[in-house]
């Protein structure tokens, strides 16, 4: 990713380098320290003065779970600050303050703009992904809706991938996780977006996974400079313009032809596919035609999907793979399930001790120590009244709430089943179901009108591999019992890429 930025320095005069380097620190400090001073209401976690507020922000990317925790602790029930390099995140704890989060309307409170804010979408994806993202209307509707016709193809291509990614051996075999399932999940989400052949192709799926991570750390690399040199450094470093030059070579072609066959025979051509694709030609208008910018959207899809499903569906394996005791069970609701109702919609619903399982793998792993990120585009006042300024991000300590000991018994341990035991105590419906938003107790996809919009077509796509694996293979670690620990930078986590986890095809009994 940073090829081209190293080839920029290595030419540069190191003095130069050291100048720009010390107007950038100098610049940053100076808008942190204006931002801070309207703040000064809030408490903080960690030091707070002017200078010795950045080795907070240091100390924030080595232990920003623990300091989150800490004002969670401290100040539950209101909010805390912690110091990013170049700002201040507020941090909301109660029920109260989350509620009022997600009742805000969109022109106080956005979440594109701190997802602008914090990844630099505009300046790391181009402008018409922050300004004009029509295709997020097109997964909360007609993905949403395609969900059931579009779970056979998906089972095809799941199946597909195990057998090509696992071994059919009778003897145990160790199998780098994190890189097949990034894989798997490639291939059946894009069997969604852009169908199959091409959802196979290993360098469409290289230029996918190898984007969504780029596109990551260019936006954090891009956030440590001011406001004014960034649209500069992201040229320099951004790996959009390149990606979408190598997606066209595989996505330009089927564009193309769809394109012809509607000029030739209207929206409804013989043979549409029913994709992602087609759902975003059939919305888009003017230069949204246009296959580059319909080649920024399909990778933008991948951006968002590929990692995250890849990580709940690590927490999931390697949970499994820990506690093996859970196989059995799993096993027989997947097999009675799919034997009444196939591998349906339906069917997945019905997976009541599978929804649990994976729904408590990402509680007690999680995704980040917070979320539900908010940009105060007007000063917001709480309902507890705490004040904070236009232009501050907001967020909820998401962590901290799944590890509650006032919300969840014995919060640090895994208790696979903790939910489907819920339902069955509250009768048969969707509150704790992995899908539904609770702002008091489950914040994995947010809550109110920004809840995440792919998370339906995300925890169907779960359910299914999971289940396709546990009905064929056996899985296990070398040491059962022994969840590996999370990577953690700053208020972010993800799951160890270096784990191998132990496979073979499922023994008969």
């Amino acid at each position: 990713m940073f090829d081209a930025l190293k080839a920029q320095i290595t030419k540069t005069p190191l003095t130069v380098v050291a100048m720009l380097g010390a107007v950038v620190i100098l610049l940053n400090f100076f808008d942190s320290y204006r931002r801070a001073r309207k703040l000064d209401g809030i408490p903080t976690v960690g030091p707070s003065g002017i200078f010795s507020s950045y080795i907070g922000a240091w100390r924030l990317f080595r232990e920003g779970r623990k300091m989150v925790q800490e004002g969670y602790d401290k100040y539950h029930g209101g909010a805390f600050r912690v110091p990013m390099l170049n700002h201040w995140q507020v941090v909301v704890t109660s029920p109260e303050m989350i509620n009022d989060i997600k009742r805000a309307p969109n022109d106080v409170l956005s979440f594109m703009g701190a997802i602008q804010q914090l990844m630099q979408i505009e300046h790391t994806m181009g402008k018409a992904i922050h300004t004009d993202p029509y295709h997020i209307d097109v997964i909360k509707n007609s993905l949403t809706r395609s969900i059931s016709s579009k779970l056979e193809s998906i089972v095809e291509e799941v199946a597909y991938a195990f057998q090509d990614e696992l071994p059919a051996s009778d003897d145990w075999i160790k199998i780098p996780a994190m890189e097949v399932i990034r894989r798997v999940v490639c291939r059946a989400s894009n069997r969604v977006f852009v169908g199959a052949p091409l959802c196979r192709n290993l360098d469409y799926m290289d230029l996918n996974i190898k984007f969504a991570m780029d596109v990551a750390f260019s936006g954090l690399f891009v956030n440590v400079f001011p406001g004014f040199m960034r649209s500069t450094v992201a040229r320099w470093i951004s790996p959009t313009s390149r990606s979408i030059n190598r997606a066209i070579k595989h996505v330009g072609p089927v564009i193309q032809e769809r394109l012809d066959k509607e000029k030739e025979y209207g929206g409804e051509w013989p043979g549409k596919p029913n994709d992602f694709l087609s759902w975003l030609l059939a919305q888009a208008q003017g230069y949204q035609r246009s296959i580059r910018d319909l080649t920024l959207r399909i990778l933008s899809v991948n951006f968002a999907a590929i990692h995250t499903t890849s990580m709940a569906f690590a927490n999931g394996l390697y949970v499994l793979a820990a506690h093996p005791e859970y196989l059995q069970p799993l096993r027989e609701e997947v097999e009675l399930v799919v034997a009444e109702y196939g591998w349906t919609k339906t069917a997945m619903g019905k997976m009541r001790k599978l929804d649990s399982f994976l729904k408590e793998s990402e509680r007690l792993m999680g995704s980040g120590a917070i979320g539900m990120h908010r940009l105060t585009l007007k000063e917001f006042t709480f309902s507890d009244g705490t004040t904070v300024p236009a232009g501050t991000i907001i967020a909820v300590a998401s962590n901290a709430v799944h590890h509650d000991q006032s919300k969840y018994s014995k919060p640090y341990e895994f208790d696979g089943f903790r939910y489907s035991l819920m339902r069955e105590e509250d009768g048969e419906g969707i509150k704790h179901q992995m899908a539904t938003p609770d702002h008091e107790n489950w914040l994995l996809f947010g809550a109110g009108h920004h809840a995440c919009p792919g998370r339906f077509f995300a925890v169907n796509e779960l359910k299914l591999m999971l289940s396709l694996l546990i009905l064929n293979y056996d899985v296990k670690f070398e040491k059962e019992g022994e969840i590996p620990p999370s990577t953690w930078f700053a208020t972010n986590n993800m799951p160890s890429s270096k784990v191998e986890v132990m496979f073979r095809k499922r023994a008969k009994v």
